[in-house]
């Protein structure tokens, strides 16, 4: 059900039950009219007495069925029945002289709201016509014939004027209904729009947003392989052929990091702006990936503690993702270790690989276990950075389904543990 036909049925509602009170209130003025002046009866006072009684049971009757939401008689037809009452009343108390006669244009208002204006003209004539027969039949027999006649057609005209006056003014509020609806309607619609053009506005401002993040996150990654591969160039002259061997290994494995993250750059710019770039799963050798991300972190040899298990695990996933969290994880906890070693730990059974890197760091404040990973939070001597590190790992880990904690280690430090759902490869 609308609102608009919810307030219409609640004001046919109240309509019909002022209607019910305004009946039983002229039904008991009638009978306490009679009550007071006998004389109004004009000697037929026992058949009055009856009428009244029959109609106040009537009233009653039509008001409790009302008030308990049932219908003894359509509105209109009761409105009808109400008229021939009054009618009937005017006959058997003078007539001409009647004073129930001013009940009549009750009936017409009724008439006139309930069936529009032709209908409450229509009544309104009947209504006057039946009043001058029961003018003509109730006047007293010492009143002149002339006098019943005069009052049944002034009375016929007053209740047409009032028939058209109600209905001048029940069109007009029909005026104003339509009116007030349709500038309801209009209001809704301009709000609906302004409603569909901030949702649009924050759309766009959500993505732009989410490129800008996607730009920040793969500058922020770019600074690791770089570095490395400038301090691996500007040594390799110097380095024994062993040592050269090395380094040119680091040097293929950086460009092959930074060729993944291009390829993530150009996904940011063709795509919804995520700042993860599309999947490309392929098998990664979990030993090798753990030497790779301790040589992109730049952790020195002597402070270095791998240990994964099993030794010849293979997992199929993206390796730039799980390289960019753990390499992320591996380079806060050297940066806030000192010379103290930095433990990686991988661990893959059952689907799932459980990393824990562990530093001998000062830790976390208590309770900014969970804000650190938020964008753009940088805490200790990292305060005014770029912020991008851990709330980089956070969206990583989320969009892979993992789950990542940072908890207190025992004897100080910070345990960064990790869970990601990871296929094993064939």
């Amino acid at each position: 059900m609308t609102a608009f036909t919810e307030v219409d049925s609640a004001a046919r509602t109240l309509e019909q039950r002022t209607a019910s009170a305004i009946r039983l209130l002229v039904v008991l003025s009638i009978g306490l009219a009679v009550l007071i002046g006998p004389q109004l009866a004009r000697g037929r006072l026992g058949t009055v007495i009856v009428l009244i009684v029959l109609t106040l049971g009537y009233a009653v009757a039509i008001a409790v069925a009302e008030r308990v939401g049932r219908q003894i008689l359509p509105p209109r037809l009761a409105t009808t029945f109400d008229g021939v009452l009054v009618l009937v009343i005017c006959g058997l108390t003078g007539g001409a002289d009647s004073i129930m006669v001013a009940l009549l244009p009750l009936v017409v208002i009724a008439a006139s709201v309930r069936g529009g204006a032709v209908i409450g003209r229509l009544a309104a004539l009947l209504a006057g016509l039946g009043f001058t027969v029961a003018a003509v039949l109730g006047t007293d027999a010492d009143q002149p014939t002339s006098h019943a006649w005069l009052a049944g057609a002034w009375w016929t005209g007053y209740l047409v004027a009032t028939a058209v006056l109600v209905g001048v003014l029940v069109r007009m509020l029909e005026r104003q209904l339509v009116a007030a609806a349709e500038s309801r309607a209009r209001a809704a619609a301009e709000h609906e729009a302004f409603l569909e053009e901030r949702d649009l506005r924050a759309r766009l401002l959500a993505a732009q947003e989410a490129r800008m993040d996607g730009v920040r996150v793969v500058l922020h990654e770019f600074r690791t392989p770089v570095a490395s591969l400038t301090a691996l160039t500007r040594d390799l002259d110097r380095l024994s052929d062993a040592s050269r061997t090395v380094a040119i290994g680091l040097l293929a494995e950086h460009a092959v990091h930074l060729r993944d993250m291009l390829d993530g750059l150009a996904d940011v710019a063709v795509q919804d702006g995520s700042p993860l770039g599309r999947v490309r799963d392929r098998p990664v050798r979990l030993a090798e990936l753990a030497d790779a991300v301790l040589d992109a972190a730049g952790v020195a040899p002597l402070r270095r503690v791998p240990r994964v298990e099993p030794s010849d695990a293979v997992v199929r996933c993206d390796p730039q993702r799980l390289r960019r969290v753990l390499t992320n994880l591996v380079e806060n906890a050297a940066r806030h270790s000192g010379d103290a070693a930095v433990e990686l730990d991988l661990t893959y059974a059952d689907g799932r690989l459980v990393a824990e890197v562990r530093d001998r760091g000062p830790g976390l404040p208590p309770g900014q276990e969970g804000l650190v990973t938020a964008k753009g939070v940088a805490l200790g001597e990292r305060r005014g950075t770029a912020g991008l590190g851990l709330w980089i790992v956070e969206t990583i880990v989320a969009a892979m389904d993992g789950e990542l904690s940072l908890q207190p280690r025992d004897g100080g430090g910070l345990v960064a543990h990790l869970e990601l759902p990871l296929p094993a490869s064939p």
